[in-house]
């Protein structure tokens, strides 16, 4: 096959069909009819001797060949309008549809000021949140169906960049009505109530020490920090107890109404659920490492202005939540 046989275009029409997984969806993404776009995929299929996408019930899903293909396509379609000067971002008129990846509480924290934003400067723009605790974040990332992740990062292979939005340690939350509300948090008070933690993926995933490890990235699975409590606590035999594990948790206020467990959360969560009155925040009774939330997202997206105005904005919204 020589490269001379392939028009620029007809990569336009591959990542187009391969972001919506559907005809109609990309050829109005490219302002081109559907049968346009089914005969640009022919001569896609018939130039590279792949069928490139499936029809299924799920919509045209991607061959191997397809996947193999579509981050390395838009990335240089990215390097390619770089270089022409036509990627010029105006958020005030610009039609654009963000993805990013992150979990329920950092949504709650982050993504729905950013929401508020968006709609004061950036009227056209979507936004999209997907889960962050989908176990192919990396490879969605690396073939450009997500543009961002935000969250806790263990390792972030060299491929993915990446940018501190805030820090945080873990802290006890109890309701208002809880026995040891008016004091400080002990360790013999640990012993003494259960704990609720939250917790997005456990051994059953991969998840070792809270991390899952895909494709080179390790992502926080639980939402604590368990070495600090093991070695607070490491005598077997006095061993706080885990009532409950959840995967969300914004249940948190339900679950410790009329309760005497204690939950383990991040501190910008805590003071965040603290505001509302019938939760109070502790500090944990043990030493606990500041821990960063970050950003990444892929190294072909620096020179995105688009992204970089996104991450600019995150920036700025996540100094709210350090201010709060």
């Amino acid at each position: 096959m020589s490269a001379d046989r392939i028009d620029l275009n007809l990569l336009r029409v591959f990542d187009a069909i391969f972001e919506d997984r559907n005809l109609g969806l990309a050829g109005k993404r490219l302002h081109l009819s559907q049968s346009a776009i089914s005969h640009a995929l022919a001569r896609m299929r018939e130039v590279l001797g792949d069928d490139l996408f499936v029809r299924t019930g799920k919509g045209m899903e991607p061959t191997m060949r397809a996947l193999r293909m579509a981050a390395q396509v838009r990335g240089a379609l990215q390097q390619i309008r770089a270089a022409l000067g036509v990627d010029e971002f105006d958020p005030r008129v610009a039609q654009r549809k963000f993805v990013v990846a992150a979990n329920d509480y950092i949504t709650s924290l982050l993504l729905g000021r950013l929401s508020q934003r968006l709609h004061a400067e950036a009227p056209l723009v979507d936004l999209v949140v997907r889960p962050s605790t989908r176990l192919d974040l990396a490879g969605q990332i690396d073939v450009g169906r997500i543009d961002m992740a935000i969250g806790i990062f263990a390792d972030v292979p060299t491929r993915l960049r990446g940018t501190t939005l805030w820090e945080q340690t873990d802290v006890v939350l109890l309701h208002r009505d809880h026995p040891i509300a008016g004091r400080a948090v002990t360790r013999d008070d640990m012993l003494a109530h259960p704990l609720i933690a939250i917790s997005q993926g456990g051994e059953e995933e991969g998840a070792v020490g809270g991390f899952i490890v895909e494709r080179g990235l390790a992502r926080q699975s639980e939402m604590f920090n368990r070495d600090a409590l093991n070695r607070a606590f490491d005598d077997p035999a006095e061993t706080p107890r885990m009532r409950m594990s959840v995967a969300h948790s914004l249940a948190l206020p339900a679950l410790l109404r009329h309760s005497d467990m204690l939950a383990l959360v991040p501190s910008s969560l805590g003071r965040e659920l603290q505001r509302y009155g019938e939760l109070k925040m502790c500090a944990t009774p043990y030493a606990c490492p500041d821990v960063a939330v970050r950003a990444v997202w892929h190294e072909r997206n620096d020179a995105d202005p688009a992204l970089q105005w996104l991450r600019q904005q995150l920036a700025d919204v996540a100094r709210q939540v350090r201010g709060c």
